[in-house]
């Protein structure tokens, strides 16, 4: 019950950071190449520090490590989370898949009446 509260959990945060067109956009350029927070912001309208916010919340949800190099911070993308957020998307989409068989089916049926 724990755990699968924890996963709940995680999903929510991996969900609601990638919910987000910037926090999208830095996840697929950090998951080719590592960029300090200076070159990722100077490709967006918006201030440094609200960049920084942005790769505060992707790091959260596991979608991005930073790791310090000299002076800057450099963002790397997590493929394992993508790939935990990938799994997550499958199993909902084998339970719907499941629900429209099943439905397909009874609808086939003849009528009983």
């Amino acid at each position: 019950m724990v755990a699968q509260m924890v996963e709940e959990e995680q999903a929510n945060r991996i969900f609601r950071a990638l919910a987000d067109t910037t926090r999208r956009d830095i996840v697929r350029r950090t998951l080719t190449a590592e960029a300090s927070i200076s070159e990722l912001a100077a490709d967006y309208d918006m201030s440094f520090a609200a960049v920084q916010k942005h790769v505060a919340v992707l790091e959260a949800a596991d979608l991005v490590a930073r790791t310090p190099r000299g002076r800057e911070r450099m963002i790397r993308g997590n493929p394992e989370t993508i790939q935990r957020a990938r799994d997550l998307l499958s199993q909902v989409e084998r339970a719907w898949r499941n629900r429209i068989d099943r439905l397909d089916a009874f609808l086939a049926e003849p009528d009983q009446n």
